[in-house]
């Protein structure tokens, strides 16, 4: 992004106003005090007011936490982008392609059946089919995954697909020999210097975490929607504070190598339904260098964003389903 800070977050401020916003807004800008706020409720049946350091839910940009971690993988000869992901799965999958990569995976082109069906519905319906609370670690996704024809031949297209970032999750896993959830700690969150970051349990809830609302009004929140505790596609809880101090580490390769973050974030795909394209774990901005991170599910609305020529960054979280983005229109995005 090239406008000011202070035009971003002003814009931002105020389209939050207008639009009876509830979550979290913050922009830095490198020697600036930053613009950090929070509006609207993070419990409304108690009257619980967000504040700027309220851990939100942000689905999708989770994704980008397990990108990362891959790179990392791949920074310490764990891993390699053309590793087929068949020899770490064995048995389990038998309908996932041969042909499949980490790299297909990364960046949606594995053409593998999506265990969420993103295409059609609303995002509020229920679209799990199995007890929520047996999906309490990555492993338990497996049979979730299962039986899920391919869709395309690998590296032939992009398609947008939860199950591959859960398969990145289980190879990540079986690699490393280290539970997905503890080597996003010890690869993102620790070197990031993100204490307020995590993967909590839905059933287990920190009393700082805002709760996600299905509608901008009603009372009914997403706790029936997801995982119990999610995993390579999503589920995790963090700050706006955190998503810059992602932000900062991660362009300060602190988590993964000059190479390796050039490598993730270069741009792949072009999205026009999103008027973005996309690289490896990361949206890019369709004419400009700014690095995005978006999360969209039952219950949150939220994006993070970099530019790496300015080092202004900003997030915008919405614990309800579409909350955020009549507040992310008022940006004009490159």
């Amino acid at each position: 992004m090239t406008t000011a800070r202070t035009d971003v977050a002003l814009a931002l401020h105020e389209a939050a106003e207008a639009n009876g916003f509830s979550g979290v807004i913050r922009v830095d800008r490198p020697g600036e005090e930053p613009f950090a706020r929070g509006y609207g409720l993070a419990d409304r049946a108690h009257g619980l007011p967000m504040a700027a350091e309220s851990r939100c839910g942000v689905a999708s940009i989770a994704k980008g936490f397990t990108a990362v971690t891959i790179g990392a993988l791949v920074d310490d000869g764990t891993l390699a982008l053309d590793d087929l992901v068949r020899p770490f799965l064995g048995d389990d999958l038998p309908l996932v392609d041969d042909a499949v990569t980490v790299e297909h995976l990364l960046s949606h082109t594995s053409g593998i059946g999506d265990y969420i069906d993103e295409s059609s519905g609303s995002i509020t319906d229920y679209v799990i089919d199995r007890p929520l609370h047996e999906l309490d670690n990555t492993e338990a996704f497996v049979p979730v995954l299962d039986g899920r024809p391919q869709v395309s031949a690998p590296g032939s297209r992009f398609a947008y697909c939860n199950s591959g970032f859960v398969l990145l999750a289980l190879v990540a896993e079986r690699a490393s020999k280290t539970p997905f959830h503890e080597l996003v700690q010890e690869r993102v969150f620790a070197p990031a210097g993100m204490a307020s970051s995590g993967y909590p349990r839905t059933d287990d809830m920190p009393g700082d975490l805002a709760l996600g609302y299905l509608g901008d009004t009603d009372d009914r929140t997403n706790v029936l929607h997801l995982p119990v505790r999610g995993s390579g596609d999503g589920g995790a809880a963090t700050t706006a504070a955190d998503l810059h101090a992602f932000w900062t580490a991660l362009f300060d390769h602190r988590i993964v190598s000059a190479q390796m973050l050039a490598v993730l974030t270069e741009p792949l795909n072009e999205v026009e339904d999103e008027n973005m394209r996309y690289a490896r774990g990361f949206w890019r901005g369709w004419e400009s260098g700014t690095v995005i991170l978006e999360g969209y599910d039952a219950g949150v609305s939220a994006r993070t964003w970099h530019d790496p020529e300015s080092g202004v960054t900003g997030t915008v979280i919405a614990n309800a389903s579409d909350g955020a983005w009549p507040v992310l229109e008022a940006v004009d995005w490159p």
